[in-house]
């Protein structure tokens, strides 16, 4: 460990990035790299019936099959879509429904901590949308999940809700109930929604052990390319009547247009190359996160990890110190060489108010200062010592200066 007083400006790794920001988005893994490459030189239409068609229509399935292993579903199951937030927009509409003859669902409860692409409702009208709290530590409260379903079915007897809450948290890592969920959701006539953008490939993410109906996914947070996702519907009997682009029968007549075949490949190779090293990788980042968080909380008295009470990504940490402004802590950190987030990399150029810390009733002071930490397997200790020393010369020297620290 180099001396944690040393001025970050000052310090080597102002002469070296150091990247830790992986749930912003990953490094591209070498194996989807090589199959992008290698799908680019296909000249075929998969939706062709000549040889070269048959040919991309083939890469397109084997990615189909290797993301639907990666979350134990079935390969007919995955719609490639833009990204997760193309998928979550997807899932969550009215015309979703759970086998022929049922009707659609006609209300909709998300998490206080979805994503913005969660919270925004997707095609859910305003007056249809409603939302459950999370506890303090940054779950979602069980109870008054039950409690919000409860109260639909006995206003509607016949209601048939649809629950989208994400399998952990963007900002603070935190593991959500979903299993628990799941089961309240489906005694209740409803349909569960996960947002796996953030837990698919760091964790052990099966669609049917944990009761999800669909899942949304993300390639670039697997390290594959950006621009590429999928919603993964659990149960044939699933059919959604009003597709966001229509026009063609690709992906099940639920996304038309030509299949982004460089992107699919690529994310395939992520998915199959995630989940052979999922067992190896999940443990070595949470030793390495576990590690960072002891030597700050150790070296800078008053630090606080948020959401560290509750099971977390392996990889994540949200961390705050009294009176230190988040703007402040980026430029620093940035300047001494480390690329880290004050919460979702969709908020960036913005540093506004955190809504998942608001949600768990963070003092809003704290949370001002809240930067988010998130390791890859890749990362190395020399990576998580340097953002200590930067971490703690940042603390006293601001703290000396009184610049950066909130009145």
């Amino acid at each position: 460990m180099t001396d944690p007083t040393t001025d970050p400006t000052d310090s080597e790794n102002s002469r070296r990035r150091i990247y830790l920001d992986w749930n912003a988005t990953a490094p591209l893994r070498p194996e989807a790299r090589d199959a992008m490459l290698a799908a680019l030189d296909l000249v075929g239409n998969p939706s062709s019936v000549h040889a070269e068609g048959r040919a991309v229509r083939a890469v397109v399935d084997t990615a189909r099959a290797a993301v639907a292993a990666l979350v134990g579903a079935q390969a007919h199951g995955v719609v490639f879509t833009s990204g997760g937030t193309e998928a979550n927009a997807l899932a969550l509409t009215p015309g979703l429904t759970a086998g022929t003859g049922t009707a659609p669902r006609d209300r909709l409860l998300v998490s206080e901590i979805e994503h913005a692409s969660v919270w925004a409702g997707g095609r859910f009208p305003t007056n249809a949308i409603a939302t459950v709290p999370v506890t303090a530590a940054g779950a979602v409260d069980i109870a008054a999940l039950a409690a919000r379903l409860a109260a639909i079915t006995a206003e509607t007897p016949a209601a048939r809700p649809l629950v989208s809450i994400m399998h952990a948290n963007n900002e603070t890592g935190v593991v959500q109930p979903i299993r628990a969920a799941a089961d309240i959701v489906h005694a209740a006539g409803g349909l569960l929604h996960v947002d796996a953008v953030q837990s698919a490939g760091r964790i052990v993410c099966d669609i049917g052990a944990l009761g999800a109906d669909l899942m949304s996914l993300s390639a670039h947070k697997l390290g594959g390319p950006k621009g590429a996702g999928a919603l993964v519907l659990g149960a044939s009997a699933l059919h959604i009547t009003d597709p966001l682009l229509r026009g063609g029968g690709q992906e099940r007549g639920l996304r038309a247009g030509t299949e982004n075949i460089a992107a699919i490949a690529g994310f395939g190779a992520a998915a199959a190359a995630a989940a052979r090293d999922l067992a190896a990788d999940g443990p070595l980042m949470q030793s390495r996160r576990d590690r960072l968080e002891a030597e700050v909380v150790r070296t800078t008295p008053g630090t606080v990890v948020l959401g560290g009470a509750a099971p977390r990504l392996p990889n994540t940490t949200l961390l705050a110190h009294p009176g230190l402004r988040a703007e402040t802590a980026l430029i620093a950190l940035d300047l001494a060489g480390l690329a880290v987030s004050s919460g979702a990399a969709c908020s960036s150029g913005k540093v506004a108010a955190s809504r998942v810390l608001a949600a768990m009733g963070i003092d809003p002071a704290l949370a001002a200062g809240a930067i988010r930490v998130s390791l890859g397997p890749t990362t190395t200790e020399r990576d998580t010592d340097a953002f200590v020393t930067a971490w703690n010369g940042l603390v006293r020297r601001l703290s000396r200066e009184g610049c950066g620290i909130a009145a």
